[in-house]
């Protein structure tokens, strides 16, 4: 199988690096998370990039590209620590919008794809322990429009979005709503990363009904999140250890760089090693995005796993690497391991997933694809 970029997948890498390097400093995201974490300015840096249309299909004025080129870019984002709601507004939200009526999608999308309107998925609920198909929130139709209840937590960019994509129970099963911010209660709040979540309250709040076959589209906008998060997870990961390898090569010990230990060289080995098992299954995960729900949700969740023992391991070894100063605040190492430690929770912790890859086990127990 080859897996060689094409050309034009390797010139969106440099573009979304250049940009990186010139406009998003460690300097400034440090500032951005003191201040708060409010990142929808970087956000519109990303519109004009054209990055927030990369999956939006042509005719709503998107890019139309795919799975890989939305790895290729989380990675490079990862990679330069880049605090912005991309992966949800420009990647999640779109894979939702795709299930709604064409009237829906056709005042939606081509704001999502200008960077215009930020939507956000408002899922997690309290003690639902990342299952999503444990709904409390309730729907509940009144003439010609449905009318919302219930608590949603967690919500990335909560205080900084448009609308939300809200999954909720009726009487015939989930469904998905779009509501807009105006028609809720937000509390917004930063998070340990820098960046910002909110609490979502809904109280007799109007939606619009996405489609009635919520938990499919639900999952689909979900492991489209997890195969994102793992490629900018491997882009956190390859940047942290390079970071450590040049701190190896210049901190001195008894005037010799720490290089030059035997020992510390096999726990970078051991490093380097666990990134490319991450790199590798963020592959897989990219790949599986096209295959049947049964095999593409047992992949994903594969893939979760390898990735938070992998950023788990990593960011540890890292961090005991560099000594005191890699815990600092002022280091940009810290930051890399504070986010590698969120990526670990988001679409469900490792041993959330694990449990998902065992209920799906086969009779050859998982062993044979």
């Amino acid at each position: 199988m080859d897996f060689d970029f094409t050309e034009d997948q390797a010139s969106l890498r440099d573009a979304v690096a250049r940009w990186v390097d010139k406009g998003f400093s460690f300097e400034r995201r440090h500032a951005l998370a003191q201040a708060g974490g409010h990142t929808r300015e970087v956000y519109r840096e990303l519109a004009e990039l054209g990055l927030t249309g990369l999956v939006v299909a042509d005719e709503h004025g998107g890019m139309g590209m795919g799975t890989v080129e939305a790895m290729v870019v989380m990675e490079e984002l990862g990679r330069g620590l880049v605090n912005a709601p991309y992966l949800h507004g420009a990647l999640v939200a779109p894979a939702l919008l795709a299930a709604a009526s064409a009237e829906l999608q056709a005042r939606w999308l081509p704001k999502v794809a200008s960077g215009e309107a930020l939507v956000v998925l408002a899922h997690q609920e309290r003690g639902a322990r990342w299952r999503h198909d444990q709904v409390n929130t309730r729907a509940v139709e009144h003439g010609f429009e449905w009318r919302l209840d219930g608590v949603k937590g967690v919500v990335p960019a909560g205080d900084e979005a448009d609308a939300f994509i809200v999954p909720a129970h009726t009487p015939h099963g989930i469904r998905l709503f779009l509501v807009e911010k105006a028609a809720a209660q937000v509390r917004g709040y930063p998070t340990q990363d820098g960046a910002r979540a909110a609490e979502l309250t809904l109280a007799g709040s109007p939606g619009q009904l996405i489609t009635a076959d919520g938990l499919v589209a639900l999952e689909r906008g979900l492991d489209v999140g997890i195969a994102a998060v793992c490629a900018e997870a491997v882009g956190l990961m390859d940047r942290l250890t390079a970071l450590t390898v040049d701190y190896m090569n210049t901190r001195k010990q008894f005037g010799v760089t720490l290089s030059t230990f035997q020992a510390l060289r096999h726990r970078i080995a051991d490093v380097k090693m666990e990134l490319e098992l991450a790199r590798s299954m963020s592959f897989y995960a990219t790949l599986k995005l096209g295959e049947p729900a049964a095999q593409r949700r047992r992949a994903l969740s594969q893939a979760k796993v390898q990735i938070g023992q992998s950023a788990r391991f990593v960011g540890q070894q890292c961090v005991q690497l560099h000594g005191g100063i890699g815990v600092t605040d002022e280091y940009v190492g810290s930051h890399y391991f504070k986010r590698l430690t969120m990526v670990e929770m988001q679409f469900g912790d490792t041993l959330h997933h694990l449990g998902e890859v065992t209920e799906r086990m086969q009779d050859h127990a998982g062993v044979f694809a």
